[in-house]
């Protein structure tokens, strides 16, 4: 009977012991959490606005200017890039700040996003 429980071999065996073919290693949960790679918070991180049907050209605009201090030229042109090319980068830097750019554009309606820059 190989899946009977009561003597089960792997209970008994001692931690070296083959295993069958196919089978993982028996780990703890603590390894386990010990052994996952910690999330990269490191490195930089870029704000990514992506087009909408909703929101006009003018409002991402003010949108920009009052979330990034960008003047009107900047903003203008980032809008132009989410309209045109269906996203643009407006920010980049570390994750913590990113996140609170990204919250902050969507609690203004636009849809944004985080990506990681791997690049630096």
């Amino acid at each position: 009977m190989p899946f009977a429980l009561a003597s089960s071999p792997v209970a008994d065996a001692p931690a070296a012991a083959p295993r069958a073919a196919g089978t993982a290693p028996m780990i703890s949960p603590d390894e386990a959490v010990r052994a996952r790679p910690a999330p990269v918070r490191e490195g930089r991180w870029r704000v990514v606005v992506l087009n909408d049907p909703v929101n006009t050209m003018g409002y991402v605009v003010l949108v920009f200017r009052k979330v990034f201090g960008f003047p009107e030229p900047v903003a203008r042109k980032h809008m132009l890039e989410v309209h045109e090319q269906g996203r643009s980068v407006v920010w980049s830097g570390l994750r913590e700040q990113a996140e609170l750019y990204a919250f902050a554009l969507q609690q203004w309606h636009l849809t944004a996003v985080l990506e990681s820059d791997e690049t630096h």
